[in-house]
């Protein structure tokens, strides 16, 4: 079996991390499977959205492999560190919507995929963190970036600097998980109402609103407001723009094709 499983149904891409053996951790040769798929999802119009879970029901991710880490040189170490740094800034820029399926545990570079998404939905019994201190690193793929800016610098700081773990509640409370579900057999259902809210809307106008709050966050307001209007100005010449009104004027559901 491939260590990372992706389909594609009715319009949505399940990204499957399959190594539940080693708790879905992540090697090199995984990291670069992941890659491949990712650039794929980033250029194909039949996804509209992006759904990330692990195999089973332990582990979501444990992040890297410790036991292929004790047979890496620092050359090597670098490489993968840089690897996992990459995939996941790719998967943050995505066009399309990105949520996380949280199975199960998630840790380190686990963690990190987790808030490289747009939102996070978690089973009950999970636990997560940036616990890379204790192996006397630290986060290497966004983690000391993204969770500032989720949760803010005083909560970021204290789950960093103690590798503190903290449980799907405590994780929802502080803003991290969009909502915790009771059992994994809720979770893709939970993930699947929220897609289709989603889907709902113009496949165009979803990825130009999500660029636009992406790129906005990190300039002042005017430069926030003139990424907006050319985010806006995509959604113009569409076909389903179009199409939105004729169906409003017809009092019927539109039917949108992305173009």
């Amino acid at each position: 079996m491939p260590n990372i499983i992706f389909e594609v149904k009715n319009h949505i891409g399940f990204v499957t991390i399959n190594r539940p053996e080693v708790l879905n951790c992540f090697d090199y040769e995984t990291l670069t499977h992941l890659g491949e798929i990712v650039d794929d999802i980033r250029t194909n119009r039949n996804v509209r959205v992006v759904i990330f879970s692990g195999t089973g029901d332990k582990a979501f991710s444990a992040g890297a492999d410790l036991k292929e880490r004790r047979t890496l040189t620092e050359e090597q170490v670098r490489r993968n560190v840089n690897k996992i740094r990459t995939v996941f800034n790719d998967i943050s820029s995505l066009p399309q919507p990105t949520i996380a399926a949280v199975n199960g545990h998630a840790f380190g570079g686990g963690f990190e995929l987790m808030l490289a998404c747009d939102f996070r939905i978690a089973v009950s019994q999970a636990t997560m963190g940036l616990t890379e201190l204790k192996w006397a690193i630290i986060p290497g793929a966004g983690g000391t970036q993204r969770l500032p800016r989720l949760i803010g610098e005083a909560k970021a700081k204290e789950l960093i600097l103690t590798a503190k773990k903290v449980t799907a509640a405590e994780a929802y409370d502080l803003g991290i998980l969009t909502k915790v579900v009771d059992a994994n057999d809720s979770l893709i259902t939970e993930c699947l109402i929220l897609v289709e809210q989603m889907m709902e809307n113009g496949p165009i106008a979803l990825e130009q609103a999500k660029y636009a709050i992406n790129y906005g966050l990190g300039v002042d307001l005017q430069t926030g407001l003139a990424i907006e209007a050319k985010a806006y100005e995509m959604t113009i010449p569409t076909k389903d723009r179009l199409e939105a009104l004729t169906a409003f004027s017809e009092k019927r559901t539109p039917i949108f094709t992305g173009q």
